[in-house]
């Protein structure tokens, strides 16, 4: 293992820097299905009182109408991030009547792709683009896909470590090229040891067959649990394998993590480069858009990849063009399933470890990954998905095999150093701590959530659906009963309002057409 990031962390320390490692900003995004008293997918509408989901900064949907996305400002300290989507779970739990938010990652209660409604954002343009795009992805690669939940952690270094850090390199580079790299090598960093977290926090082993309505022959693949339950007896996370977000369309594409500038791209080329088979489905047809555009990607959000480097995007402007005018702001880790043991989907120790694997992969020095090394890296993490509990189990490094529990206990070993700077005086050691814990998941592989998940459901005689529900229907209790207090119930309140305002103001503010707001969309060019 590289001990590099050491000789960093030695450094910044003999130079009085640690707590700039302290002062990372976090943020989550996290999914929830939303569900009916019976404990079907909702076919109501996203509730009016939880404001606009074009425009709120908090509260928003994603594919489905019934897919809540509640995303919280980024944050120096986890607790208070984690505090920040408490608060958003107990203020939805306000507004959403007899309904409920599902625990789990892997969806229950659909009967077939109508019964999952594409999310839409009004009539301005852009809510158009937004729903056409949702379209297109029904048509692709169908919708019970698209609604399968997860939660992202952003994590941005405080901005005053890159300059530490460029000192120490002796590096004479423009300081935001600098900064640039730095992530992009973490972004490689991350590529390289997903298949971690997967194998630690992954609780998805099983999914019910309802998820499978309509693709039997997939179905078809998989052990039976019980009468309504498809599993892997050794799988992490189904999440993230091959029957989550995974498209075969994509497998072609050389998406580059080397540079910036490469990275935009190649992504750019993929979003212009025609597909056969999306031509046979056709853009506009009779007067009715299916998708955006007929090429592998209909914009940058539809390229899958654990991780994402990210740029907050100016109303109407491509991902890429941000990245390309104004850098890497933060990094988008999305690999994480929903913690189905908490109300909220996670937990503190959870995001604590989520920032030392963060700052690890920041750190730790980074090569550049070959073709091969790119392919190698998305085989383990689909392999840890699907069979990392599995006796004995080992992964590829560097064309040898190795066994995922000493290139576990490797990983960790690196982290630790981190640890112990974000931990700096504090006695209690929670960031130490915390990886303790998860050393225990290493030895043992029953001690991992995907395996608890399936003992409990084993013990109790139930079903996936079942397990999931009962479960999704005390945490709905808990959070219903959980306090809010009148000026945080007020803000969230007036930030509704505000953006249903804000909606109005767009639908207003169009002087052009659809069909001629994409053309502009896409014929934007960098600068």
């Amino acid at each position: 293992m590289n001990s590099g990031h050491e000789t960093r962390l030695d450094r910044l320390g003999q130079a009085g820097q640690h707590h700039l490692l302290r002062s990372g900003l976090k943020g989550l995004e996290k999914e929830s299905l939303r569900m009916s008293p019976a404990g079907k997918l909702a076919q109501t509408p996203h509730p009016k009182a939880l404001g606009s989901a074009l425009t709120h900064p908090s509260i928003t949907t994603d594919y489905s109408e019934a897919l809540i996305e509640l995303i919280t400002p980024p944050s120096p300290d986890a607790a208070t991030a984690l505090g920040q989507l408490e608060d958003l779970h107990t203020f939805v739990y306000r507004h959403l009547g007899d309904e409920f938010l599902l625990a789990n990652s892997m969806p229950c209660g659909i009967a077939g792709d109508d019964s999952i409604p594409i999310a839409r954002y009004g009539t301005s343009n852009i809510g158009q683009m937004k729903h056409v795009y949702r379209r297109g992805l029904a048509y692709r690669y169908g919708r019970a896909m698209q609604v399968i939940a997860g939660l992202h952690f952003n994590y941005s270094v405080d901005e005053d470590l890159w300059p530490a850090l460029q000192k120490l390199a002796g590096n004479t580079d423009p300081l935001a090229q600098f900064i640039a790299d730095g992530y992009f090598g973490a972004v490689r960093n991350v590529h390289r040891h997903v298949w971690l977290p997967i194998y630690l926090f992954g609780s998805s082993p099983a999914v019910s067959k309802s998820f499978f309505a309509g693709r039997e022959q997939i179905a078809a693949a998989f052990p039976e649990f019980d009468a309504g339950t498809l599993f892997r007896p050794y799988a992490t996370s189904l999440r993230m394998s091959d029957i989550g977000y995974r498209n075969d369309s994509q497998a072609s594409l050389d998406i580059s993590f080397d540079k910036l500038d490469d990275y935009v791209a190649s992504l750019t080329a993929a979003i212009g480069q025609p597909y056969p088979e999306y031509e046979r489905i056709g853009i506009k047809v009779d007067g009715e858009y299916r998708q955006l555009n007929a090429n592998i990607l209909q914009i940058e959000n539809e390229y899958y990849s654990s991780v994402r480097p990210k740029q907050v995007a100016r109303s109407g402007e491509k991902p890429t063009l941000a990245l390309k005018r104004r850098g890497v702001r933060y990094l988008e880790l999305r690999c994480m399933d929903l913690g189905w043991r908490s109300p909220v989907g996670v937990g503190l120790d959870e995001l604590r470890f989520l920032e030392i694997f963060m700052l690890y992969c920041v750190l730790a020095d980074s090569p550049f990954l070959s073709v091969a090394e790119k392919a190698e890296a998305s085989r383990n993490s689909l392999a840890v998905a699907c069979c990392g509990r599995t006796p004995g189990f080992r992964l590829f490094r560097a064309g040898a095999e190795v066994p995922l529990k000493d290139w576990a206990y490797e990983i960790l070993g690196g982290m630790r150093a981190v640890a112990k700077a974000l931990d700096g005086h504090d006695p209690e050691r929670p960031y130490a701590r915390c990886l303790d814990a998860k050393e225990a998941s290493i030895a043992d592989p029953d001690k991992t959530p995907s395996a608890l998940l399936l003992e409990e459901m084993s013990g109790n005689r139930e079903s996936y659906e079942e397990y999931t529900l009962r479960l999704s229907r005390r945490h709905a209790a808990t959070l219903r009963d959980r306090p809010l207090s009148a000026e945080t119930l007020r803000r969230f309140t007036r930030e509704a309002e505000a953006s249903w305002e804000e909606q109005r103001r767009v639908e207003a503010a169009d002087r052009v057409s659809f069909d001629e707001y994409i053309q502009a969309y896409f014929a934007q060019a960098g600068g």
